[in-house]
């Protein structure tokens, strides 16, 4: 009976386990990855760091107000800040005052300032979707792997099928006196070497889970899996555009090369912003100032002067503006605008470089995908031949013409060219993706 609930207890758990594992599509696993990496999360911080930068660059050009409040008690000879007059006794005085400035001109940094911190955030844009990009494509290659692998043990299984069946046969063959037993080892040898292959192939598969799972932050490895249901190569159509169409349509989105172009148009806003240090600054201000002293007195009646009408009686105004010229600082005016021409010139040669790097990236994926294309009918061909190679070397093997080591060899070249079958295909599936993805095609395995 005990036994009973045991097994139970485990059907059901088992059940349980099965019912909680996950299969994801590769849709599923961009977008989760999109969604949780850490690193988009720190891009997107930055994106807001810029947009605030963009709202001090806006504020700058508004006036500021600053209000004071003093209070104060003093004992001994002092002077009242309501008449400026001397007085040798304890005194409580308070004042206020509120100030506001505008700048009315400063090179037109505030302008500089506020049109780089709108480019910084269209360059923190463009940074974050170049990101979004890598990620994508770096999941894809790893669901692509994890296809791989377990079309890898999908063959060696078959492998080890067909060997189990030589197996059986040699067995007969030896029994009835036709090869020798040396040939059954050899057999046996090989049966052993496909269950190794096998053990391998999914080892391979679980790795490869796990390094898509750690890319998806995502650690419950047991129940991660990707569908392992077997998909046609997709036709190469992205090859009917020439190279030049490919780079053409790759500068008109690839945030990369966008976030090299606004570098360019921040560089350029850095030395504006420099040369403004250059003129002169103008700024304006007024003032609203009041004060209350406790021995502020009426003549007439000898009594203290209420506070609130002290207020209005002591108060005053003061404006006025204030222009500031640079002379002379040292040199560093016009250093700093050799510093920023000199970085404009390094931002336009970083994106010329860039523009050289895509241009080459795409002719070498282009070139990728024919030679893959090639690669892969050349397995398909030596996969065929080797398969009609053991089918003669199996028949000439059970009349007992061949022996087992050349059968044997046979084989191990059907499982080589199984593998190159397996290696080509994704090899060119994944060639055709980079390419359709520097076309601006989004990534899909169907």
């Amino acid at each position: 009976m005990k036994y009973k609930i045991t097994v139970v207890l485990f059907l059901c758990m088992t059940g349980i386990a099965f019912a909680q594992k996950k299969i994801w599509t590769l849709e599923e696993c961009v977008t989760y990855a999109v969604e949780n990496n850490l690193s988009i999360q720190q891009f997107e911080l930055d994106l807001e760091n810029a947009t605030i930068d963009k709202s001090d660059a806006i504020g700058s050009f508004l006036p500021n107000l600053n209000g004071t409040l003093n209070v104060q008690s003093n004992t001994g000879l002092s002077f009242d800040p309501t008449n400026s007059q001397p007085v040798n006794t304890k005194q409580i005085t308070s004042s206020g005052s509120v100030t506001s400035s505008v700048l009315l001109f400063d090179g037109l940094r505030n302008v500089h300032r506020l049109n780089r911190a709108k480019l910084n955030a269209v360059a923190n844009q463009y940074r974050l979707d170049d990101l979004v990009n890598d990620i994508r494509l770096n999941v894809a290659i790893s669901y692509l792997n994890i296809l791989s692998n377990k079309e890898t043990a999908k063959v060696a299984k078959a492998l080890y099928a067909v060997t189990e069946q030589d197996l059986n046969r040699t067995r007969e063959l030896v029994e009835s006196g036709v090869v020798p037993k040396g040939d059954l080892l050899e057999i046996e040898a090989t049966a052993a070497t496909r269950e190794q292959q096998i053990i391998n192939a999914e080892n391979d598969v679980l790795i490869s889970r796990i390094n898509l799972a750690q890319l998806l932050q995502i650690t419950d490895y047991e129940n991660f899996d990707v569908s392992d249901a077997e998909f046609e190569v997709p036709p190469a159509d992205i090859l009917k555009n020439s190279p030049k169409v490919i780079f053409d349509k790759a500068l008109s989105y690839w945030y990369e090369t966008k976030f090299f172009e606004t570098s360019v148009d921040l560089a350029e806003k850095d030395l504006s912003f420099a040369k403004g240090a250059a003129y002169p600054t103008l700024s304006a201000f007024i003032n609203y100032n009041t004060r209350y002293s406790d021995q502020f007195f009426d003549p007439i009646t000898g009594q203290v002067i209420p506070f609130k009408d002290q207020l209005w009686i002591n108060d005053g105004i003061a404006f006025g503006a204030q222009i500031s010229i640079p002379v002379f600082n040292g040199f560093s005016t016009r250093n700093n605008i050799k510093r920023s021409q000199i970085n404009v010139k390094k931002a336009q040669l970083d994106l010329e470089q860039n523009k050289l790097d895509l241009e080459t990236n795409i002719n070498q994926a282009y070139v990728d995908v024919i030679n893959s294309s090639q690669e892969y009918d050349a397995a398909l061909k030596t996969r065929e031949a080797r398969l009609l190679a053991l089918d003669y070397s199996k028949e000439r093997f059970d009349v007992g013409i061949m022996n087992s080591f050349d059968y044997s060899q046979s084989q191990a070249r059907l499982d080589n060219a199984e593998a190159e079958v397996i290696r080509t295909k994704y090899n060119y599936v994944f060639r055709i993706k980079v390419l359709e993805f520097y076309f601006g095609l989004p990534i899909v395995i169907d």
